[in-house]
């Protein structure tokens, strides 16, 4: 049985400003839909969304018989896909997240709670007085500059990181063409370049901070690879990147344009409304990796399947009046780090520096307002703000 099929260009001006009534039409037509343009099956609700999150016959690794030859221009890239536990499924990914995990743990996120809140305050300090984009000087530093701390790379590197972030996080978006690519490429190998020459610096003087503790990562004699090392570094600076700036960004244009600023709010759960409301990250894909069938549609093994993570968090029926932005709903239950072995390992993170983001703002910051109507930028399957012109 094939699902309804529904056209609608992600790159149509009207798409980009506002993609939610589309998301209405596709879960009314049913779990799973065929989006023409994209010519794939795409869930559409909170249950099929959720569920194949944590289907094990779903995955992010194309299987072997199905997967292309690597272009010459995209090598340095692929690379590091490769070598990334995002792309990777058990036993591969097992072990990879399980070392990343004896890095990058709870304790250690913790301890960084208070640099972002020291950051976030000396970045307020710094606003104009009169108009400014409130990501360039805000969400961006603070998500770039916390990463780099965490990693143990120099605060004059961030802007340099956020180049290279930029330039490879644009391979996924419906935008994507050949001068993407070649960018994407070169920023890989800079990067890669960079990470290498810092990796033998902690090598020989191990710090206080990820790197070194990635390098002494072991699970009995097992450890991560230079290149595995690069790829985790590099997977949690572009996806930390992207979800805390948008997060940053979506959710105080909500809070303004909703008049909700001066409300007294848990931050913690108004993060969670925020990624729910209008997430950093609108569709994952996964792919088959043996022949499912799901909702009545037949995937064949090497078979794409969109995973709309935005259309789940206004599920009506999960969500009581889900296109309602309300910032003290009770923490719901969304999808937008994803669910089962492929979570965001980063989640943590990012939901600290947008809590303590937010709560820095509206404390110094209390007359905060919007300076002329925020715009979304043409990157799905990203949602994020061009700008966020504002006046404290």
């Amino acid at each position: 049985m094939s699902p309804p099929r529904l056209e609608q260009s992600p790159r149509d001006p009207t798409f980009v400003q506002d993609p939610y009534p589309f998301y209405a039409q596709a879960r009314a037509a049913g779990p799973l839909i065929w989006w023409a343009d994209y010519e794939m099956a795409v869930a559409t609700d909170h249950a099929t969304v959720g569920a194949l999150l944590r289907d094990r016959r779903f995955g992010r690794e194309v299987p072997a018989a199905q997967r292309a030859p690597v272009p010459p221009h995209l090598q340095a890239f692929q690379t590091l896909e490769d070598h990334s536990m995002l792309e990777r499924e058990p036993p591969a990914h097992t072990r990879l997240r399980g070392l990343v995990l004896r890095a990058f743990t709870s304790r250690r996120i913790a301890a960084m709670e208070g640099e972002i809140t020291g950051l976030a305050a000396e970045l307020v300090k710094g606003f104009p007085s009169g108009p400014f984009d409130l990501l360039s000087a805000f969400a961006e530093p603070l998500a770039v500059r916390i990463i780099a701390r965490l990693m143990g790379v120099p605060d004059a590197m961030a802007p340099q990181l956020l180049g290279w972030s930029h330039a490879m996080v644009a391979m996924y978006q419906a935008r994507r063409d050949r001068g993407i690519e070649e960018a994407a490429n070169t920023a890989a190998a800079d990067f890669t370049d960079y990470l290498r020459g810092l990796i033998a610096a902690r090598r020989q003087a191990p710090g206080d901070d990820l790197l070194s503790e990635l390098i002494a990562a072991r699970d009995g004699a097992d450890k991560l690879s230079e290149i595995e090392m690069i790829a985790t570094a590099i997977l949690l600076l572009n996806a930390g990147h992207e979800a805390t700036v948008h997060s940053i960004g979506n959710g105080l244009k909500a809070l303004l344009e909703h008049g909700a600023w001066a409300i007294p709010q848990d931050y913690r759960a108004l993060t969670e409304e925020i990624l729910r409301y209008d997430p950093p990250l609108h569709m994952f894909t996964r792919f088959a990796q043996e022949d499912v069938t799901v909702a009545g549609h037949h995937f064949e093994a090497g078979t794409q399947v969109g995973l709309l993570l935005a259309a789940a968090g206004r599920d009506g029926a999960v969500f009581e009046d889900p296109d309602r932005f309300d910032p003290n709903r009770e923490r719901p239950a969304h999808v937008a780090f994803g669910a089962g072995i492929h979570f965001c390992v980063g989640a943590p993170l990012a939901r600290s520096q947008i809590t303590i983001g937010l709560g820095t703002l509206a404390t110094c910051c209390p007359n905060l307002r919007l300076e002329e109507k925020p715009r979304f930028a043409d990157r799905y399957h990203f949602h994020g703000l061009d700008a966020l012109r504002v006046r404290a």
